[in-house]
């Protein structure tokens, strides 16, 4: 109890990315815990052994005032931010309706990682979007829970001054140097507890140039904590800083881009095994679909074979009576040959002239009239005139002349 006396000269340098991570994993299996004093984070491994496990509640009861516990991300706080990047930061209208399908479905944040990792267009927008939110969301936590701090990713100051400070946290007599960093920091200290802070407005002005941003590696310091119980150092909470990757830690499911990209690629594989897998049974049925062989011309087929095997005595004296008697002028079919002849008598059991007979009888049903010739007379010629007549005209028409 004499360190918890000790008291922090300067406000705690804490680490915001590192604290986005614990608030995003801090789940009903996962505990995360902050120290007051110096700023460092437990996590509650459950894969320790039992014992330095037991120790180390021992250790959280008798010291509660020390250690804040961090608050659970709700699956309402999740889908909120999800559905809020979409509405803000979203504009194809096809990306959009699929992202809010994931958010209604299960696993939504999984799966809302695992689709904006494959959209590269989204992926810069996502990290600036979650970073922004989850920054305002522990800022406002610290705040209410009475931290003085500062986050080391907004200070200035070069490495070997920030370790300096770490080591001389509890000091009251330092160097001017530190003196002078430490006005800093209570000065950096006082901004998170405005309004801005909450509530970040854009920058008035013309926008700046867009310029290719260099690659330069973060400056990351040592972690340097003297306040440290021994049943809590083996579950210090001290990651390796990943600055510009929002995925990981946004989901407890994937510990880092590196599992998230293994996870999509076994996706893709599995994808791809179902599909070959498809392939080929519609290969092999392809190869069980065989075409009919194409029918033997009619000429080659003795006569007797054309003939149906199950067909009844009465079937055949009824079709041989409805056979209608072919014409003169149509061809005579080819006589077949004296096996087939004989073939056909079994079958039939019909002797042939009797088949002929029948087939050249009548039917009752359809029975032809004679048909009627017509007599025409013909025209009787006129007899000639007789002689005298002719003579006799010629002897009067001269008589009336001589009148």
């Amino acid at each position: 109890m004499a360190k918890m006396k000790q008291e922090a000269q300067n406000p705690l340098i804490l680490r915001c990315h590192r604290l986005m991570e614990a608030f995003a994993k801090s789940d009903d299996e996962r505990d995360f815990y902050i120290d007051r004093l110096e700023g460092f984070l437990i996590y509650v491994d459950l894969d320790k052994p039992s014992t330095e496990i037991e120790t180390l509640e021992e250790e959280l009861k008798q010291n509660k005032d020390r250690y804040c516990l961090i608050p659970k991300m709700s699956f309402y706080e999740t889908k909120k931010i999800m559905e809020g990047f979409v509405n803000e930061k979203v504009y194809d209208i096809d990306t959009k309706e699929k992202l809010l399908d994931i958010i209604q479905s299960k696993e939504a944040r999984e799966n809302f990682l695992e689709f904006i990792y494959d959209h590269h267009s989204e992926q810069e927008k996502w990290q600036q979007f979650y970073q922004e939110r989850s920054r305002i969301r522990i800022i406002e936590w610290l705040r209410q829970n009475h931290f003085h701090f500062v986050f080391e990713e907004d200070l200035d100051l070069p490495r070997q001054v920030l370790e300096k400070l770490k080591q001389s946290l509890f000091q009251a007599k330092v160097g001017k140097d530190i003196l002078t960093a430490r006005k800093n920091l209570v000065a950096k200290a006082k901004t998170y507890y405005s309004n801005e802070a909450l509530n970040p407005r854009p920058k008035r002005g013309r926008p700046p140039k867009q310029a290719a941003k260099p690659d330069v590696e973060p400056q990351v310091t040592l972690d340097i904590f003297t306040t440290v119980p021994l049943m809590a150092r083996p579950f210090l909470f001290t990651p390796e800083p990943n600055l510009s990757s929002a995925f990981s830690i946004f989901s407890s499911k994937f510990d880092s881009d590196d599992t998230l990209s293994v996870n999509r690629q076994q996706n893709i594989a599995d994808t791809e095994a179902s599909l070959t897998q498809k392939l080929v049974s519609l290969r092999s049925l392809s190869t069980r679909w065989v075409e009919p062989p194409a029918p033997a011309p009619v000429e080659d087929i003795p006569y007797g074979y054309l003939m149906d095997n199950h067909f009844d005595d009465e079937d055949d004296e009824t079709e041989d009576e409805n056979v209608k008697p072919k014409s003169k002028s149509k061809p005579k079919p080819k006589a077949a040959p004296p096996k087939a002849k004989e073939k056909l008598a079994r079958l039939t059991k019909v002797p042939v002239k009797e088949k002929t007979a029948a087939a050249k009888a009548p039917t009752k049903s359809k029975v032809e009239k004679p048909k009627v010739k017509r007599i025409m007379s013909k025209p009787v010629k006129a007899a000639p005139a007789p002689k005298r007549k002719t003579k006799e005209l010629k002897k009067i028409i001269p008589l009336k002349k001589r009148r």
